[in-house]
């Protein structure tokens, strides 16, 4: 089989981000290629040395010049590779963009995301309120008696990370209803390097939180369309999602604002205008909601600290570790309390140097907020038993 006979943009493959996850068949280890916008309805099943040379498509290095360093006898598997990584959508080049646009199409005809990580809480909306309920109870009261503007809350899974939201949803739940919640989440697993937000409702397994379709426009208008280019990144991340069940347990159907929002430390890739950095977004964003005025709270889902060897680190977490990551949170906090921008400044300085992934919504957050004070409630680290992971997170109040 001869490369020839594989179309242009396949002749220098490049392979789009995806998620290998181990699966067994006949006793035999297998490697499913997960796609996290889920565009082909299939997953594709490949064996592990096809993942290894999977590696090598990096868009850079022809399919001739990737046999030769492999020093491949046949051609055949490898071109087969090639031209089926490309049906599922795999690799960059017109297949892939047009099954984005089908996938786009979908969700503009169902007008919402599906439930993704909410399903953890089950099918049940009376056992999940009852739930949600429990865990607020357990939370500590912080007493705040003065008008809240927003919160920090965490976006790690419900299991582990259920105190810091209780303790942040506590703060607020005796307070009015807002007319919106803006919920400012991380980019995990997309490709826009901008801000992204969603035009589309959500579903969890409490129903459909709507869209503010009045604060979607304006910034639309005032932008045009770059805030909805990488629209499909919402498909599967989580920091947005994990909130709507507790929104929704304490308001009801009230209508959202979310976004994705960047670190601001690191910037746009490419300055040419065709995606929105934070600065300009605060500034649409602010405006249009003094515009449609109401009452909105703000919502920053923000995970701290990634610790560990499962990210990158040569060593367990021990107990000295937790002590160090934990003063360097409190610091960063600190930071954060006498104002967002001394927090981008001081990680600029610093260079993350524990990874903390959501300086973007939680700075992003306090610019539109404007709080007069903010108040740390709580403080965990949760940790794996072997030590190979950290993620610490925190539950604050940003004061009207």
């Amino acid at each position: 089989m001869s490369t020839a006979e594989l179309a242009e943009h396949l002749q220098r493959p490049a392979l789009r981000r995806v998620h290998p996850v181990p699966l067994q068949k006949d006793n035999q280890l297998f490697l499913g290629l997960q796609d996290p916008c889920m565009l082909y309805p299939q997953m594709m099943v490949v064996p592990p040395q096809a993942f290894q040379v999977m590696q090598f498509f990096n868009g850079e290095r022809s399919v001739d010049e990737i046999a030769g360093t492999l020093k491949l006898p046949d051609m055949a598997p490898l071109v087969e590779l090639v031209k089926k990584l490309d049906e599922f959508g795999l690799l960059w080049g017109p297949t892939c963009e047009s099954l984005e646009e089908r996938k786009k199409a979908e969700l503009s005809t169902t007008g919402a995301f599906a439930a993704g990580a909410t399903r953890s809480l089950g099918e049940d909306p009376a056992a999940i309120r009852a739930q949600l309920e429990k865990w607020l109870d357990e939370a500590e009261d912080a007493e705040i008696e003065e008008p809240i503007a927003g919160v920090i809350a965490c976006h790690l899974d419900f299991a582990r990370g259920h105190p810091v939201y209780a303790s942040s949803y506590r703060t607020i739940a005796k307070g009015p209803k807002p007319d919106r919640v803006v919920i400012l989440g991380t980019n995990h697993f997309g490709l826009g390097d901008g801000v992204v937000m969603s035009d589309l409702a959500f579903e969890s397994p409490l129903g459909r939180m709507p869209v503010d379709g009045g604060i979607v426009e304006r910034v639309r208008a005032a932008s045009g369309r770059k805030l909805f280019v990488d629209i499909l990144d919402h498909v599967p991340e989580h920091s947005v999602q994990l909130h709507i069940p507790w929104i929704q347990h304490l308001y009801g159907s009230v209508p959202v604002v979310a976004a994705l929002v960047p670190d601001p430390v690191v910037g746009l890739l490419a300055d040419d205008g065709a995606r929105m950095g934070v600065d300009e977004f605060v500034d649409v964003l602010g405006t249009a909601l003094a515009a449609e005025g109401g009452r909105t709270l703000f919502v920053a889902s923000a995970d701290l600290s990634h610790v560990g060897p499962a990210f990158g680190e040569p060593a367990a977490v021990n107990e000295q570790r937790r002590r160090e990551v934990e003063t360097h949170d409190r610091a960063m906090l600190r930071e954060f309390i006498s104002g967002p921008g001394s927090l981008v400044a001081k990680m600029r300085e610093l260079k993350n140097p524990t990874r903390w992934c959501s300086v973007g919504c939680m700075t992003a957050a306090a610019r539109l907020a404007r709080p007069s004070a903010v108040e740390l409630i709580d403080y965990r680290q949760a940790v794996d038993e072997q030590g190979n992971a950290l993620v610490s997170s925190a539950s604050m109040a940003m004061l009207a």
